[in-house]
């Protein structure tokens, strides 16, 4: 069996999103590392910051707090449905939702003050021409801040579910395991080193949460937008009868 993904990995083209399960499938971690990110990317009081994958607005949220009345934040997105979703949720003119390739993005070298990747790099077709992307935005002398999912093995809700389906769709799995690769960070400072930036600092930076119970952790994959999430409902309804719910052994 193979899953098309297409354009928009996260959403399926021309479906409504539903930002409460997105919230709670991948909303509540992610925002937990945003403060590190935007500190990252030294973001500062009428700033014109561009957040690429923004995704349903999650940074452009909190960058928006930073920027003060002069500022501005652009979300770019090759997603349509994740655009409307975030710009439903930022009811706010200081952010300008665009639909856009992170690896062609249609701004002017030196356009923006601040750049940032949150949870996106990972899923792009060719990362090292994203990053390149990102530097040709951004001021001379300015700072771009990234985060991407570590190894499966850091990231066991993600990571458990991804060789799940894996099990299922066999000829998917390089790309149901796309979440991690670029876990390595050894992989990510050569990227970014290869394209031209410079004072490089990768770190590993752990966040805990736990569920309150199972049902909590499954019912926004099976609601969700998501690449896992859409992998698991591309199942036939019979395999998802039959698929075993993916459980880890001890806390978290």
């Amino acid at each position: 069996m193979s899953v098309n993904f297409g354009p928009g990995f996260h959403a399926t083209s021309g479906e409504h999103v539903d930002s409460s399960a997105y919230e709670r499938y991948l909303g509540r971690w992610s925002r937990m590392f945003v403060p590190k990110v935007l500190a990252a990317a030294e973001i500062a009081v009428a700033h014109r910051v561009l957040d690429v994958a923004t995704g349903t607005g999650e940074v452009a949220a909190m960058a928006l707090s930073g920027v003060g009345r002069a500022g501005r934040v652009v979300g770019a997105d090759i997603s349509v449905a994740m655009l409307a979703a975030a710009h439903s949720r930022l009811a706010d003119p200081r952010f300008q939702p665009v639909a856009a390739d992170g690896q062609a993005l249609p701004f002017a070298d030196g356009t923006f003050d601040s750049a940032i990747c949150h949870l996106g790099l990972m899923f792009f077709p060719d990362p090292a021409r994203g990053l390149k992307e990102l530097r040709r935005v951004l001021r001379r002398g300015r700072r771009a801040a990234l985060c991407v999912i570590s190894t499966a093995e850091r990231a066991p809700m993600w990571g458990v579910l991804a060789e799940t389906l894996a099990r299922y769709l066999p000829d998917q799995r390089e790309v149901l395991h796309l979440s991690f690769a670029l876990g390595a960070v050894g992989h990510l400072e050569g990227l970014l080193a290869s394209v031209g930036f410079r004072e490089i600092t990768v770190t590993q930076e752990t966040r805990e949460c736990r569920f309150e119970s199972f049902d909590d952790y499954w019912s926004p994959i099976e609601d969700g937008a998501g690449s896992l999430p859409l992998a698991y409902r591309a199942l036939p309804e019979s395999a998802r009868r039959a698929a075993p719910r993916p459980r880890r052994r001890g806390p978290g």
